[in-house]
């Protein structure tokens, strides 16, 4: 059974940062791609960065390009979000989902697997 599990999550005034980890077990995730979601009270669940387990390549939303950045250590098969600058906008719970085509989509539709998500309070 595939588990992701998200952690990192947090109060942090705005300016702030934090960072989120998301471990995936279960399977071997060669050839996965993984990404970063979040999901604000009252609004839809928003792309926000995703990264390919093989190669290492990314994408991110423009909200949090330069702000954000997304990484792998494929050995703890764990997938990171560094968010700096953080803005009251950026509070969510924030969701990690694997993708078993390696996929850089943004649609959440494309995704395979979900954690269950850790929430992320940025203060004024």
């Amino acid at each position: 059974q595939v588990q992701l599990v998200e952690s990192g999550g947090g109060l942090v005034q705005a300016g702030g940062s934090l960072s989120l980890s998301c471990v995936a077990s279960g399977r071997t995730f060669s050839g996965y791609s993984v990404g970063w979601f979040r999901q604000a009270p009252g609004k839809e669940r928003e792309f926000v960065a995703v990264i390919r387990l093989t190669g290492g390549s990314t994408a991110y939303a423009d909200s949090v390009k330069a702000r954000f950045t997304i990484s792998r250590d494929s050995e703890k098969n764990t997938v990171y979000l560094q968010m700096n600058s953080l803005k009251p906008e950026d509070t969510a719970v924030y969701y990690c989902a694997a993708n078993k085509y390696n996929s850089r989509s943004p649609d959440d539709a494309s995704y395979d697997y979900w954690g269950k998500g850790t929430q992320v309070t940025v203060s004024s």
